[in-house]
């Protein structure tokens, strides 16, 4: 069986996984979650956010054992006001 063809291209990729990290998680993170891996499943919006980027990915695949070409990975980022 030969290689398949990505399902969306690097621009949708990162377009859907933006778009699911704006809308669910960053209004979820904390000054906690700071520079933790957030991975986003971009088809189901699933995600995990750990320091550790391999207890996340092990989280969501224990959830929803999916390809991982449908994981998009990135860093927790979040304004925070100045206290």
């Amino acid at each position: 069986m030969g290689p398949t063809s990505p399902r969306y291209s690097k621009e949708e990729f990162a377009r859907r996984g933006d778009k699911i990290y704006e809308r669910e998680v960053l209004p979820r993170l904390t000054s906690e979650d700071e520079g933790k891996y957030a991975l986003i499943d971009i088809e189901t919006g699933d995600y995990e956010i750990d320091r550790d980027e391999i207890a996340a990915s092990d989280r969501l695949f224990a959830r929803r054992p999916v390809i991982p070409r449908r994981i998009c990975i990135g860093r927790c980022f979040r304004t925070l006001p100045n206290l």
